[in-house]
């Protein structure tokens, strides 16, 4: 999804009712037909390719400091170093990527391990050699820097990082502080590295027998299917198993995420921020206010997720709601099933009102094999969409089981490799990459062309229902769920920052207490077990700084510019692949306001909030009337 900017280089048909065919399940990667892997070999022909670039790449890493004390010399100076700069980042994204990607496919395989890490140092290795540049770039005054800018044209591509640069002056350090910075960026990737090992690769993953007598291995994808049994046993026992599980190692997982956070502390102190969630969101000059009202909001509106709540277990008929029912399908005889191939038709019919050279691309990445589709041992769990590549083509990983929700998380993913790809063609590179508070905006839009033509196209009650709660289950898992995320999250970092210990039992025990308030635990709306509350340990981007409430403030900007386009609000459209096109070349919030959507002021949200109810009022009036 994201490529590398320059100098800091470092580091998402048809209805089948039930006798649908199930997703394809494969016990070996070369099991898998061809058309259903990604194609590294766009990226390079083989891993010797890729080590002779690697090679010919890190041959060129002392280049930069020809350039060492001349960037305030002249425009040209300045234009050349940064121009060095770009080219080695840009080869070094695709040189990442095609690493990542090989260890992703099995993440037991020692060799892309190693890949991986080898460019993790180089990463470190060019990042110290090239720490003067920002502090020289930032001892030029604000005047120079434009004079610069106006002298050479070349410069153009760089403007916004070379202003931005001054807007985060006060936070730079000097060349040799910068360096040690740099060199210490090389174990600041270790508690997400051991995370992502332990999780994918080595911890014992627990078997169970289901009520029809088969067993079924609960390792990430399999806790994702069975989890929507339509058994209540069943999810009971595989969330008592797969939690279990965690709980055994959470003084594991605990002394992890302790480490990640204070490397979160180490960078907000060193560069005089007052705090990790400032230091995170200065990173694209997002206001505090922004984060701080998102959890507020949500928090002044857990009535209307009380509301969800209430009919999810009016639809089940249980005389309790579970924290372990929140996955399964409310609506019996219908099963939002598809094959693989069906998802691609129904994305690529749905994706219709963006145009058709969106769709043309949409159908590219199917058959020129951008996507990997099926889980397999070994492979990273979830899924993600890569962009870093900028000279060939995003890719996606999925772990597809057939399901509805893995169609809505194939048009999630695609709507990312849009963005990056619309971005990677309309940009220069060194504008190209965008943030993640607008990467989750053309994901999660695509969400909502989705559930569109489901809703307008099928008229069966039952199949409405169960596509309106699928809606809801989305919003909240996207809205409410990570707010809750970044709620914790932002406790954690505050605790740690007065100096109290994380421990795989204080967070246990935080977790807990945020869990139980927005599911109303206290109040009688869903159950929420003990054993429940180390579900904090299963969550990767925890280890990613302040990352998930982008998926939440995304989700009530793509909500604002779906309703517009769905509507044909003229322009819409033309504004909305502007804003793909637009990659980093201005603030995110910036961005949005171009394309109709103010992140500063209540209407993404509120609007939000209206489109949850009116959903819930549809799924009200169908009850009704079925009554």
């Amino acid at each position: 999804m994201k490529h590398v900017l320059p100098f800091e280089v470092g580091l998402l048909a048809v209805l089948a009712m039930a006798h649908s065919a199930p997703s394809r399940e494969y016990k070996s990667r070369s099991d898998i037909p061809a058309e259903a892997k990604w194609k590294l070999e766009d990226l390079y022909p083989s891993d010797d390719a890729w080590t002779a670039a690697r090679t010919t790449l890190v041959a060129r890493f002392d280049e930069v400091l020809a350039h060492k004390g001349k960037l305030g010399d002249s425009p040209e100076q300045l234009f050349a170093c940064l121009t060095l700069g770009s080219d080695i980042s840009r080869e070094f994204g695709r040189l990442f990527s095609y690493a990542q990607m090989k260890s992703d496919e099995d993440t037991r395989v020692s060799k892309y391990q190693a890949m991986k890490q080898q460019m993790q140092q180089h990463a470190t290795d060019f990042s110290s050699l090239a720490s003067f540049i920002e502090p020289e770039i930032i001892a030029v005054s604000p005047e120079q820097i434009e004079k610069f800018i106006a002298a050479e044209p070349a410069l153009k591509p760089y403007t916004m990082y070379l202003r931005d640069l001054q807007r985060k002056k006060a936070h730079r350090l000097s060349e040799k502080e910068e360096k040690i910075v740099a060199e210490a960026g090389l174990m600041a990737a270790g508690p997400s590295s051991i995370f992502s090992v332990f999780s994918n690769a080595e911890m014992p993953f627990p078997e169970i027998a289901l009520s029809d007598g088969t067993k079924a291995l609960l390792n990430q994808a399999g806790y994702a299917r069975h989890r929507a049994s339509t058994h209540r046993a069943d999810r009971q026992a595989v969330f008592a198993a797969f939690w279990s599980t965690y709980d055994k190692f959470k003084q594991t997982f605990g002394t992890q995420l302790d480490a990640q956070v204070k490397t979160h502390i180490f960078s907000a102190r060193v560069r005089k921020y007052d705090s990790c969630l400032a230091a995170a969101l200065d990173e694209f000059n997002i206001p505090l206010d922004v984060y701080m009202a998102l959890i507020d909001n949500v928090n002044r509106n857990l009535d209307s997720f009380g509301r969800y709540l209430r009919l999810k277990k009016r639809m089940l008929g249980v005389e309790r709601l579970e924290y372990s029912d929140l996955y399964a399908p409310v609506v019996d005889g219908v099963d939002l099933s598809y094959t693989y191939e069906q998802a691609r038709d129904l994305i690529l019919d749905a994706f219709k009102p963006l145009g058709p050279d969106y769709a043309n691309v949409v159908r590219r990445a199917f058959e020129d094999r951008w996507i990997d589709v099926y889980p397999t041992p070994g492979k990273r769990m979830g899924a993600y969409s890569n962009g870093s590549a900028y000279d060939v083509h995003p890719y996606i990983l999925l772990n597809y089981n057939g399901q509805y929700d893995d169609v809505s998380t194939l048009a999630h993913e695609l709507g990312h490799t849009m963005h990056s790809f619309y971005s990677n063609k309309n940009q220069p590179y060194p504008t190209a990459d965008y943030s993640t508070f607008v990467a989750e905006v053309a994901s999660t839009f695509n969400e909502a062309l989705l559930i569109d033509k489901m809703l307008t196209e099928i008229k069966d009650d039952d199949v409405r229902l169960s596509l309106l709660m699928n809606y809801l289950d989305g919003l909240k898992g996207t809205v409410f769920r990570q707010t809750q995320f970044a709620e914790f999250e932002l406790r954690i970092h505050q605790k740690a920052e007065a100096g109290e210990p994380l421990t795989g039992d204080s967070l246990t025990q935080l977790y807990g207490d945020i869990l139980r308030h927005y599911y109303g635990h206290d109040k009688g709306i869903c159950h929420i077990d003990d054993l429940y509350a180390v579900e904090w340990a299963y969550i990767p981007h925890f280890y990613y700084n302040f990352y998930v409430y982008q998926y939440s403030t995304s989700f009530t900007a793509s909500t604002a510019l779906s309703e517009k386009v769905l509507a044909r609000t003229p322009g819409a459209v033309e504004k909305y692949l502007k804003f793909l096109s637009a990659g980093g070349s201005d603030y995110p919030i910036d961005l949005l306001k171009a394309a109709g959507v103010d992140m500063t002021g209540p209407e993404p949200f509120d609007k939000t909030m209206a489109v949850m109810n009116r959903t819930m009022d549809q799924i009200e009036a169908i009850l009704a009337r079925r009554k």
